[in-house]
């Protein structure tokens, strides 16, 4: 088992997949579509888990039809859960703690999910009032992270979502303010946030500075573009182009933005990011 610690920076937020029960293949369900191959209702375990909470086709998702298995990330919530939550009894072994697990494991995401954006704030930011603002909501989040499972489904993780949207937003406008004279997004007023840009050209642009919170660029083409100061908090990246697009000082990426991306050795990424095996024929 790997050591856990509080979460306060990305190397403590990736999954350890040996050490948590399974819990992304059975908290979670999913709808048969493009990204699945078959339904499952939450709760209930993939009919491809083993007993030894290992993937029977985890060579082969891709291929079998589970995409989204590839995609998903869940910030190394899985073994907090698993080890430090319910000191690593599994919920196989102790059936009555199931339901509380699987919630735990829930919430237990959407706060580590948090925690990644504000240790990319904690780095970015030049202002004080905005760096107060991060570490506060950062101490406040690991500290949760660490209270027993009542403590932590008792608490409103909604009004955390809410401060720490309200700092990543002031960051945003900090970071995007110094890229606007460099980029060239004026010149298409649509390039906003919640933007529907399904499939569009946006190939070999200087995006620098664009705000695309929350758009959806689902198969939109971004090859050899520059994104630096971008920000793409929440941005539908599935089968977006982003062979030789330049994304490394782009805010607010995230691993499963970039697994659910097509792109290759060429496209460049933040620090802390991968390039996933499906971009270099694995």
């Amino acid at each position: 088992m790997t050591a856990l610690r509080p979460a306060v920076d990305r190397d403590a937020l990736r999954p350890a997949c040996g050490d948590c029960f399974a819990l992304c293949c059975t908290a979670l369900g999913f709808c048969r579509s493009a990204d699945f191959a078959a339904d499952k209702p939450a709760g209930l375990p993939c009919e491809h888990l083993g007993p030894d909470f290992s993937c029977g086709i985890h060579d082969r998702l891709r291929p079998r039809g589970f995409r989204g298995c590839t995609v998903f990330d869940c910030f190394g919530a899985g073994q907090v859960v698993s080890q430090r939550l319910f000191g690593g009894v599994s919920w196989r072994d102790s059936p009555d703690t199931t339901r509380e697990m699987f919630a735990a494991f829930k919430a237990v995401r959407q706060l580590h999910e948090l925690l990644w954006y504000l240790a990319e704030a904690r780095e970015r930011t030049l202002d004080p009032d905005t760096a107060a603002g991060v570490h506060r909501l950062t101490d406040t989040i690991a500290t949760l992270t660490q209270m027993d499972v009542p403590g932590l489904l008792g608490h409103d993780i909604a009004a955390l979502h809410a401060e720490v949207r309200t700092v990543l937003m002031q960051l945003s406008e900090e970071v995007r303010a110094g890229y606007f004279a460099a980029g060239d997004d004026h010149l298409e007023p649509d390039l906003a946030p919640g933007a529907d840009l399904m499939g569009r050209n946006l190939g070999r642009r200087r995006l620098c500075g664009t705000d695309l919170r929350g758009a959806c660029l689902i198969a939109a083409d971004l090859r050899g573009s520059d994104l630096a100061g971008a920000d793409l908090l929440g941005a539908d990246l599935r089968d977006a182009r982003l062979e030789g697009a330049d994304l490394s000082a782009a805010l607010y990426l995230t691993q499963p933005q970039i697994n659910a991306a097509r792109g290759n050795p060429a496209t460049q990424l933040p620090p802390g990011l991968s390039v996933p095996p499906h971009w270099t024929g694995g």
